[in-house]
């Protein structure tokens, strides 16, 4: 699928990681690439391994022209649902870049509120150099960030889902409870608390 880029030299590209989890921040990058210093491999940060995923990382940090990352915390996730706190994050990005673009493309098929000409695309975190670079900045900060919560509470095997709702971590959420940084709108988190409260 070819991709119509506007005839502009600052295009950023946005995308989020961790709408999925049932634990932590959801987390967003934006990226503006510099045409002069091209970055070979990048692709779906789920595409990638996990060694690949840090080395175009530290590389896109070098070569870009900008980036910035935006987020979510559980409790806004909590009050404003995933979708919407999502969208909050990738507008929280673009106004974290240090210049601002002209045209931003958005994984997905919405657009955050931005103050500049966007576009969605579907997958274009495969399409667009832009958004794959983001996906990968905004993948490795947040497993980064699961792996230091896993520090903290090892018993949830937090480094091996990546707070991704999985046999393991429901096992765990029953067996502990939920910690602060759990998204209690949830629905599995729900449950649990529910039935720790003797709703259940």
């Amino acid at each position: 699928m070819q991709i119509d880029r506007p005839n502009v030299s600052l295009i950023a590209g946005v995308d989020e990681v961790g709408r999925g989890p049932l634990v932590g921040d959801v987390v967003t990058a934006a990226v503006i690439l510099d045409p002069t210093k091209p970055i070979a491999g990048l692709a779906d940060s789920k595409k990638l391994t996990d060694k690949k995923r840090q080395a175009l990382a530290v590389e896109i940090k070098e070569k870009a022209l900008c980036y910035a990352y935006g987020r979510c915390s559980p409790t806004e996730i909590d009050e404003l649902n995933i979708l919407h706190a999502t969208m909050l994050a990738m507008s929280r990005a673009v106004e974290a870049l240090s210049t601002e673009p002209e045209f931003v493309f958005i994984d997905g098929n919405r657009l955050p509120k931005l103050t500049m000409a966007a576009q969605a695309v579907v997958k274009g975190d495969s399409l667009v150099a832009e958004i794959s670079a983001a996906s990968i900045l905004a993948k490795v900060a947040r497993d980064d960030e699961m792996l230091e919560l896993d520090k903290r509470h090892p018993e949830y095997g937090f480094a091996g889902h990546k707070g991704y709702p999985t046999k393991a971590h429901f096992a765990a959420l029953e067996q502990y409870g939920a910690i602060e940084e759990h998204r209690k709108s949830f629905k599995p988190v729900q449950r649990v608390l529910a039935q720790a409260n003797g709703e259940g």
